[in-house]
């Protein structure tokens, strides 16, 4: 390449599905119970918030790929090299130190978000054996660690990040559980004959004050780790 790096071999099918899977993460599933907390009002303003947010950090990171000139400036290959080169050493440490940490919580977020979704299966069939009113308890203990144990097998892989048809299969399964959670929305509609919901969300009369503030706060958490993607922008470009 220019800079005396291999040669890099990604083409505009490559980034577009690199970006589609870090957009459409897992953390989309959840966007639903976080409007029904938040509201007709509160879900959609937070949304579009967290949705500038990411916008102009992903316009900033893009113009910071390059130092100096945007053509032929010296490249950043990391998000860290971005801040060494712009805002010196001493940040370095800090805006790293940020980023581990982020990647770290959105890491026990997708331990989270499988363990969950594995014991939602479990309990699915449970009650399909034993029916509705069967008390069909699950734990998350030993999806977290199976899902624990699976990463570092796969964080052994050599330049795992580099296989190039990863990102299609996983743009691919993004629509896919996108589109079923679409579905089961338009179904539920369908069922009910109306969209459900209040303007404020689950109102404090049917949960207290407690459980109504904790439960938005987790609706935050929820729209922002959906908004996880421009922490690896550089890394795409």
């Amino acid at each position: 390449d220019d800079d005396g790096r291999p040669k890099r071999t990604g083409s505009l099918w490559t980034a577009s599905a690199h970006i589609i899977t870090a957009v459409i993460g897992s953390g989309v599933l959840s966007l639903a119970w976080a409007m029904a907390q938040l509201g007709w009002i509160a879900g959609p303003v937070v949304m579009l918030l967290f949705s500038f947010v990411t916008y102009y950090t992903s316009v900033l990171l893009a113009a910071c790929y390059r130092t100096g000139n945007p053509d032929t400036g010296k490249r950043n290959y990391t998000y860290v090299d971005a801040v060494r080169s712009n805002l010196g050493e001493l940040h370095v440490k800090l805006c790293g130190g940020i980023q581990y940490l982020n990647l770290f919580g959105v890491a026990i977020g997708y331990t989270i978000a499988s363990a969950i979704s594995m014991m939602a299966v479990e309990r699915s069939n449970c009650f399909h054996a034993k029916g509705d009113d069967s008390p069909c308890k699950a734990s998350s203990n030993p999806y977290m660690i199976a899902f624990g144990a699976v990463e570092i097998l796969f964080s052994q892989i050599p330049d795992f990040d580099q296989i190039w048809w990863l990102s299609i299969v996983a743009a691919v399964m993004s629509f896919t559980y996108s589109a079923i959670g679409l579905g089961l929305g338009i179904a539920k509609v369908a069922e009910n004959r109306k969209v459900k919901g209040s303007l404020t969300g689950i109102s404090a009369g049917s949960i207290t004050e407690a459980q109504k503030m904790w439960r938005s706060f987790q609706a935050l958490g929820a729209i922002a780790f959906a908004y996880s993607y421009s922490m690896i922008l550089i890394e795409i470009q």
